[in-house]
């Protein structure tokens, strides 16, 4: 899509496709990083992709177009592992509900539609209350970060871009749910040596030089202008930091909050 645009730029501009864990193979001594996470609008609005659950497509919902779909999972993953991705993933607390309807439904055909799906889902739920949010949006979520492994992504595309910014370089990270956020304050404030001791009576540990400078203690959220011109931007969080001159180093997905469930056998 930028090809249009690109050559203005020459060679100031390189059009990299990859994932953000692979980040530092791609460049090294950035001036800055911003991680941009979750599905675009523009993957929304293209029906064939499927994403939504507004308009009926293949239920499909892979980024790179490789690898399982989301209608593998759901005809394919147990009842648990399918509550297990709703609950964790999707915070939807109706998951093993919805997860035994998935079921009974794929005993009739396998679930190929976005719509399907979305039916049956809704099905499980109480009529949404205006101004609430579609009965499928927890849903459609979970299985999309399940399909495209988004939260190891994050995790793993932290850690790169620590590896990759150089000294005074800056990391910006946009975030639109609880659990993305989440683990993205925990990282900074673990990287920024302010995580503190769980209680009073735990070993101390040894401190670690600083490796970021968090730069606003509260996310930033889009101002009332910025909604008006673009409603999608409600649910935006904004954190950034500072790297500083020391040494990278690894963090376990545990310590920033990241769900972790059983792995579906491929």
């Amino acid at each position: 899509m930028a090809a249009s645009w690109a050559g203005q730029y020459g060679d100031r501009l390189v059009k990299q496709p990859g994932v953000f864990s692979k980040m530092d193979e791609y460049a090294h001594d950035l001036d800055g990083v911003v991680l941009d996470l979750g599905v675009s609008s523009m993957q929304l609005d293209m029906a064939e992709r499927g994403f939504s659950f507004l308009r009926d497509g293949p239920l499909d919902m892979r980024m790179s177009q490789d690898g399982p779909s989301a209608a593998d999972i759901v005809n394919t993953a147990t009842e648990a592992q399918l509550a297990d991705i709703l609950f964790h993933y999707g915070e939807e607390r109706a998951s093993r509900r919805i997860a035994r309807a998935i079921l009974r439904a794929r005993e009739q055909g396998p679930i190929t539609r976005t719509l399907e799906l979305a039916q049956i889902v809704e099905s499980c739920l109480p009529r949404a209350k205006p101004g609430q949010s579609h009965p499928a949006t927890r849903s459609f979520q979970a299985l999309r970060i399940a399909v495209n492994a988004e939260y190891d992504e994050l995790h793993q595309g932290l850690m790169a871009a620590e590896r990759a910014l150089k000294p005074g370089g800056m990391l910006a990270v946009v975030t639109f749910h609880s659990i993305e956020d989440r683990m993205v304050k925990r990282f900074l404030a673990a990287r920024a040596g302010k995580t503190g001791r769980a209680n009073r009576y735990a070993p101390e540990t040894v401190e670690e030089a600083p490796r970021f400078i968090v730069l606003n203690r509260k996310a930033i959220s889009a101002d009332e202008a910025e909604l008006a011109a673009n409603p999608r931007s409600r649910s935006a969080m904004l954190r950034v930091a500072r790297r500083t001159d020391a040494p990278a180093g690894p963090i376990a997905a545990r310590d920033i909050g990241m769900p972790e469930i059983e792995r579906r056998p491929s």
